[in-house]
């Protein structure tokens, strides 16, 4: 999905992973991250929002909550939404400050009162009960925690694995009984998604989820409720937020921006964002018809697999669709052109969607590529742990 774009905008990429490979530095199944030009996308991103009086929390399931990378993203953006409460342990840890907890993942109710104890800008709820779980945690540690109000999705528009939410026409007999809960001041809304990439031109467009929190933001301001924030997730990007401006939005999550792999990003290299990770792997073994098999791991299922380079002989292979619920021991390319035999042990080079925090795989992180001076900072597995 990405290969086109990483070649174009940023080969050093491609070639400092290839090399780290062949030397035996790092293993297959390890995504490559450039340190610099995620800093320099977290800037980006950064001097944008101001601009646009947004305000931003950054996610980084997506590239393995690395605690380099957490660093690098925290010097523009210093505050952050945890999806779980791993993550949150883990951005924390880095020195992040808590932004928006509950994001995805409500805060199980055993652990709130040590992610309370953060201090989080917000905290989302899903239900009444969590609306209570929270306040009876807060009111422990003898504070009053602001509170999200996360509605139910636009019908036709939830992912499976992540429904919930209050319905819209529930709102306020939820809102009526939350406000009398000591512990929590309901401080706005949120939803998701809110924006998503058109599938053919990759451009950023408001879902009806985003209507759903609009109109459930203007009903809590009639029942007296000021200054309320909206944080609008999902894509965005120094493109998106004009939109999340101009709709009404107070808060964008940047998450794939951060590596400059928004659907946007495949399909229009001139977005200001650069490409920043590449995923390697090696070929295990070929079969009988010729076909390379790549070793796996890192293969998310909604990738967008396109094409793989082999550096060693310049083919790039087409990758071939494999089932998601079977596991991804292996990859198959298409079968190389007569004369160019792949060998086990060839390095292979993919850019695609990924969210690493799902894989089994390894993130390397590299620097001073923009001086002309890379180097090896870091190895870690996908939860951030250094190996």
């Amino acid at each position: 999905m990405f290969l086109d774009s990483l070649l174009a905008r940023n080969p050093e990429l491609a070639d400092t992973a290839a090399d780290l490979h062949r030397r035996g530095e790092i293993p297959p199944d390890t995504y490559v991250m450039d340190l610099d030009a995620i800093t320099q996308n977290a800037a980006l991103l950064a001097d944008a929002a101001r601009r646009l009086d947004l305000s931003l929390w950054f996610v980084v399931k997506q590239f393995g909550r690395n605690p380099e990378l957490i660093r690098a993203v925290a010097r523009a953006i210093p505050r952050f939404a945890a999806i779980d409460t791993d993550e949150a342990r883990t951005l924390h840890a880095a020195g992040a400050r808590a932004g928006n907890l509950g994001h995805l993942v409500q805060i199980p109710h055993r652990a709130l009162p040590e992610l309370l104890a953060l201090r989080p800008e917000t905290v989302t709820v899903f239900d009444l009960d969590n609306a209570r779980a929270v306040s009876a945690a807060a009111q422990g540690l003898g504070l009053v925690q602001d509170v999200l109000v996360r509605l139910e999705g636009a019908p036709g528009s939830v992912y499976p694995g992540q429904e919930g939410g209050v319905p819209l026409t529930a709102l306020d007999t939820f809102a009526e009984q939350a406000e009398r809960l000591p512990g929590i001041r309901i401080a706005g809304v949120t939803a998701f998604p809110c924006v998503l990439c058109d599938a053919k031109t990759g451009l950023p467009e408001p879902t009806p989820t985003f209507d759903v929190a609009l109109e459930a933001r203007e009903a809590l301001a009639a029942r007296g409720h000021r200054d309320l924030k909206l944080s609008a997730p999902s894509a965005t990007s120094v493109a998106s937020l004009p939109l999340l401006a101009r709709l009404g939005a107070t808060h964008g999550e940047p998450g794939h921006a951060l590596t400059g792999t928004t659907p946007l990003h495949a399909t229009d290299t001139g977005q200001p964002e650069r490409p920043a990770y590449v995923y390697v792997s090696e070929v295990a073994h070929t079969l009988a018809d010729g076909r390379p098999a790549l070793f796996g791991g890192g293969f998310y299922p909604r990738a967008h697999l396109n094409s793989a380079l082999l550096p060693r002989t310049g083919q790039r292979l087409a990758v071939q669709d494999a089932p998601a619920e079977n596991i991804d021991y292996y990859r198959l390319l298409a079968a190389p052109g007569a004369g160019r035999p792949v060998r086990a042990g060839d390095t292979a080079l993919l850019a695609f969607r990924t969210q690493v925090f799902v894989t089994r795989s390894k993130v390397a992180v590299v620097a001073g590529l923009e001086s002309g001076r890379p180097r090896l900072t870091g190895l870690y597995d996908a939860q951030g742990r250094a190996l």
